[in-house]
């Protein structure tokens, strides 16, 4: 019997063939870790999880059917060892806390995959966490920050989507002027210009989804 460590087994989900292939050709120089098994969608990542068991997962978080956040959730619930470092375009503090809430032991920009993946997967592996610097700058910038009440959130939603000020208090069930007090709050907190500048900021950070 070999004396040669176990390579790490490796599970990709992303819904873009192209960055599967990309990191299956990174994966594939090198000797201590193996490419076990690929999912486009959350739902995928659960089974092949099951399946074959992988010592680290790269999740992406915006995916059809079931997205990387409830899947990371679903696979920590029945697995509470798994450990999975997101790979994601989007870099929002409220959504980076949410991965590690939900967790993720590390955090990855795909901007920076050449240069930080390799590490990451190893850091991870050996039972530590690691953010992306680019991850660690969000969420230090915005540590301090009040965060927006779920009415506040749903009001922003709203927002986002168009509505007017009536439109919203109908849809909500609340008096207009209750939102309009709720606007200045969500302005105030997320030092934003105006309605749009709150939604772009919101948007921007993961706070809403669209």
């Amino acid at each position: 019997m070999s004396g040669e460590p176990r390579a790490i087994r490796i599970l990709v989900v992303d819904d873009h063939p192209v960055v599967r292939q990309g990191i299956a050709g990174l994966l594939a120089t090198e000797s201590d870790m193996s490419f076990v098994a690929e999912a486009a969608t959350g739902r995928e990542a659960l089974q092949q999880f099951r399946i074959r068991r992988p010592d680290i997962t790269l999740m992406d978080l915006m995916m059809p059917e079931m997205n990387g956040l409830d899947a990371i959730i679903a696979i920590r619930a029945e697995n509470p060892e798994a450990r999975i470092i997101v790979l994601t375009t989007y870099l929002g503090d409220v959504q980076v806390l949410r991965a590690i809430k939900a967790g993720a032991r590390g955090y990855l920009i795909k901007s920076s995959l050449h240069k930080e993946l390799l590490e990451t997967i190893r850091v991870v592996h050996a039972g530590k966490k690691s953010l992306s610097p680019e991850a660690a700058l969000e969420l230090a910038e915005h540590f301090s920050d009040e965060a927006l009440t779920p009415s506040e959130i749903r009001v922003l939603r709203q927002i986002a989507e168009g509505d007017a000020n009536k439109e919203i208090a109908a849809r909500l069930a609340m008096s207009e002027g209750t939102i309009k007090a709720q606007i200045r709050n969500i302005m105030a907190k997320l030092r934003a210009k105006d309605r749009t500048h709150a939604a772009m900021i919101a948007l921007k950070r993961g706070i809403i989804e669209m």
